[in-house]
């Protein structure tokens, strides 16, 4: 039952909002840096690779460099604006402050098709790891370990955040612990002709360097943003964090520089040891780069970290995921059944519904890179549109209370906005289908906000409560 701005505020807003809260103060920045990191450690593992069948092993290098700039950039925008609003709308919240209800559902309903469709893509690629390390009878129907896996980590996830995101960090610090070794291993096999030993296709603007020219070139973006994606989920834990102010820039940028640097090294040193054109096409780079070269002692342990990086990734997904469906439906963008949490203060709906969203996707789709493109149009979708927040806050209210202030200013964000643009017409080049697929949906939500659910919102949540602050001080001002 749909409740509406009278009712919430006459009549229900106390019992109303106790139904639909977090626990605050569960999480402490060090946790907040092992979010960041679990959102996207599976990449370093597979994935990226893909990117050099379209540019080359050097054509991805830019790629990783030009993505993790867009991130920075947005990564610097984030803590300054999730220190100001700290909400677990987090990106919906930004923009509903910065452009009104509308960009609000738009950022929040972006970030909700990179969530649910990610860990969906990434549970296929768990059950891919886990029938090829031999851990079920042969025979396992893939979809019954993606249903276990589901039912499995939804439920550590109900269980209370401070749990889930503790045993987040041990599976992070695992996966961290395997590039580690892999790089020690790799490296005294690492050769600098291996970064380019990709034959070129003729193709404009094809070399030795960019064996795909410039069309290459621009295909592997999408990839590099794989190093990256899911990083800006961090301040969705903005309302059960001790100090957000304090901790939200410590978590989201102490998380980049640290996907950073291990998306680096698995990018140099997995093609720099085995060869860019082996690994290119590997389901598992660092693994099959490590038997390349003769470790396959260290390829048999990395393997299995490997595995611990997709739940990593899976798992700390959902929780963004959750978050953020909580928070649009608590403000009534979505039916505000979806933000009741159980006795321990976790979204157990959410939760719920994104599992089987998640199982249909995969049920339907059976492709988890297909998948995965949906995901990354979605991400770069919001990236824009948080950006553009950033940068009209700071020339309207430039004098809000901020605890963290990005450095450059708007020049920073403006460029991530031009960057995400860019990272938005790249993924076109890489599925045509996926990305406009994912634009029919984005419509058929967009018409739901317009016709309905605009008229049922709850002006009384915190994002909008925010909203209405910023507005008054920047009147005022």
């Amino acid at each position: 039952m749909q409740v509406s701005n009278a009712q919430v505020d006459a009549i229900e807003s106390d019992e109303y909002f106790q139904k639909r809260s977090l626990k605050g103060g569960a999480v402490g920045w060090v946790l907040l840096v092992s979010l960041g990191v679990a959102y996207t450690v599976s990449g370093d593992f597979s994935g990226w690779n893909y990117g050099m069948e379209h540019g080359g092993w050097l054509g991805l290098a830019i790629a990783w460099l030009i993505m993790g700039i867009m991130y920075l950039c947005t990564v610097f925008g984030l803590a300054e604006l999730s220190s100001a609003i700290p909400t677990a709308g987090a990106g919906y919240g930004f923009a509903r402050s910065a452009m009104g209800r509308t960009a609000g559902f738009a950022t929040g309903l972006a970030l909700v098709i990179e969530y649910v469709c990610a860990p969906a893509a990434i549970s296929t690629f768990i059950a891919n790891y886990i029938l090829a390390l031999g851990l079920l009878p042969e025979g396992t129907p893939p979809f019954a370990i993606v249903v276990a896996v589901y039912a499995l980590f939804t439920a550590i996830h109900a269980i209370g955040v401070g749990e889930a995101l503790k045993f987040m960090f041990v599976v992070s610090a695992i996966a961290v612990v395997a590039l580690a070794a892999f790089v020690a291993g790799i490296v005294p096999h690492f050769d600098m002709a291996n970064l380019f030993n990709m034959p070129a296709d003729e193709s404009f603007g094809s070399s030795e360097a960019l064996p795909m020219g410039i069309a290459g070139l621009i295909g592997s973006l999408p990839f590099g943003i794989w190093f990256f994606l899911g990083v800006e989920g961090v301040p969705l834990a903005a309302e059960e964090s001790a100090n957000p102010k304090r901790d939200m820039p410590r978590g989201l940028i102490g998380a980049l520089f640290i996907l950073a640097a291990t998306g680096f090294c698995s990018l140099l040193f997995a093609a720099g040891g085995a060869g860019a054109s082996m690994v290119a096409s590997s389901d598992a780079p660092l693994v099959d780069a490590l038997n390349a070269v003769g470790q396959g002692g260290l390829a048999t342990f990395v393997n299995w970290a490997g595995l611990a990086g997709l739940i990593a990734s899976f798992f700390s997904l959902m929780y963004a995921g959750s978050r953020q469906v909580f928070a649009l439906s608590r403000a009534g963008y979505l039916p505000n059944v979806l933000a009741l949490t159980g006795k321990r203060k976790t979204p157990t709906v959410a939760l719920a519904i994104q599992m089987v969203i998640g199982l249909v996707l995969v049920a339907v789709m059976r492709d988890g890179d297909l998948i995965l493109n949906i995901a990354v149009f979605g991400a770069c979708v919001s990236y824009a549109l948080m950006n553009l927040s950033h940068i009209i806050l700071r020339v309207r209210n430039p004098k809000m209370e901020r605890g963290y202030k990005t450095p450059g200013g708007v020049f920073t964000t403006g460029l991530a906005f031009c960057l995400s643009c860019v990272a938005i017409v790249s993924t076109f080049f890489v599925d045509m289908v996926a990305a406009c697929g994912v634009l029919g949906v984005y419509a058929v939500g967009m018409v739901y906000f317009v016709v309905y659910a605009k008229k049922h919102l709850v002006a009384n949540a915190p994002e909008e409560e925010f909203a209405a602050l910023n507005a008054a001080e920047a009147e005022l001002r």
